[in-house]
């Protein structure tokens, strides 16, 4: 669904179930897969990429009276299901990685996100997990525990 008051650029493609709500400027030679929501006010430079369910805020938290959209540089790769927090800006052929969040702007040229990582082998899953990973050791003799649920 495209609202009104929105400026698409020539050779764009915008994806089924996608919503595009008012006051939207969309850049020329951009691909917005399905899913995504593109809130007021953002706006979106030329040749970027949005993967599928990617969500654009425009306010900090629920009712907020201060909206302000995103604003995505030229040639920018925003990652299926990356949330974008209202205010941020995604500087010029900068990379989002699938699932990240992005709560500050993040500079031109960067490669931001939050990659898997392990936390047990196959082995221990199939044995039925673990309980919590020790991390964060330091001299302080503090800790952090992160549970596992399996």
């Amino acid at each position: 669904m495209i609202r009104e008051k929105v400026r698409i650029g020539n050779n764009t493609l915008i994806g089924s179930h996608t919503i595009v709500d008012g006051h939207v400027t969309i850049g020329e030679n951009v691909r917005i897969e399905s899913g995504v929501y593109i809130p007021p006010y953002t706006t979106i430079g030329d040749n970027v990429f949005i993967g599928p369910y990617a969500v654009f805020t425009n306010d900090k938290y629920p009712m907020s009276k201060r909206l302000m959209g995103v604003v995505i540089r030229r040639n920018a790769v925003i990652g299926a299901n990356a949330i974008l927090i209202a205010g941020v800006e995604v500087g010029e052929n900068s990379v989002i990685a699938a699932g990240s969040v992005v709560t500050k702007d993040v500079p031109p040229d960067t490669v931001v996100g939050m990659p898997a990582k392990p936390i047990m082998r196959r082995e221990e899953e199939e044995m039925g997990g673990i309980i919590g990973l020790i991390t964060n050791v330091n001299n302080a003799h503090t800790f952090s525990i992160h549970w596992v649920t399996l």
